[in-house]
């Protein structure tokens, strides 16, 4: 069964969310000094490919360590929004109701908006396509297990608030962001997988997400 990596690598120096500090992994033990080769790594929970979970948000909300392991697994489809880098960044209704069949008989869906051709530039955090508040509230009415986007927020960066996510999170929809090489992914659906870390009160956590078909 073929897979296609979804992910970006976390390395020192990569690309974070203004405000969030840049990972530092940093090689303890070695090879040559003590037979064995350990690394350190202080991240933050919402750092290169992650999952937002409810808690990221809503106070009181769901951690990811509190989720069972299939809200993380399930068929999804890969919907294309790369005609926004070309027009508006807005995604609406409009860009989604030609996939309703396709959105119902799903647990994910990943908007495909080629942005993640600029990961690494400056450009990447400005006036990239992103959902409205409209285009999420007609989503959460298909009980979704997610929403990933190939961007660095699911809300607009010129908008203030984070109005998709709480609309998405409020109904226990968990965020993708960051996911990379959408472009890859077949017409005709795949199983998404995007384990996160189970650590304590998780509010986030970078993920290897995977589809396979």
């Amino acid at each position: 069964m073929p897979s296609i990596d979804l992910s970006h690598t976390i390395k020192n120096g990569m690309p974070v969310f203004p405000g969030t500090e840049t990972p530092t992994i940093e090689e303890v033990f070695s090879h040559e000094v003590h037979g064995f080769r350990e690394h350190r790594l202080n991240i933050f929970s919402h750092v290169g490919t992650h999952i937002d979970a409810p808690d990221h948000m809503i106070a009181g909300g769901e951690t990811l360590d509190s989720m069972d392991v299939n809200r993380f697994i399930g068929p999804g489809i890969c919907i294309d929004c790369t005609h926004r880098n070309l027009s508006s960044p807005e995604i609406n209704i409009d860009d989604l109701i030609p996939y309703e069949a396709e959105i119902s008989k799903c647990d994910f869906i990943l908007l495909n908006t080629g942005w993640y051709n600029n990961w690494g530039e400056q450009k990447y955090f400005t006036r990239y396509p992103a959902l409205n508040a409209e285009a999420a509230r007609w989503l959460i009415d298909f009980n979704l297990k997610g929403v990933g986007v190939d961007v660095i927020s699911i809300d607009s960066a010129e908008i203030s608030g984070f109005a998709v996510h709480n609309i998405l999170l409020e109904q226990g929809t968990i965020i993708i962001e960051n996911l990379n090489a959408l472009h890859l992914l077949p017409d005709e659906g795949f199983i998404f997988s995007c384990l996160p870390l189970k650590f304590e009160n998780a509010d986030g956590s970078p993920v290897r997400a995977v589809a396979t078909y």
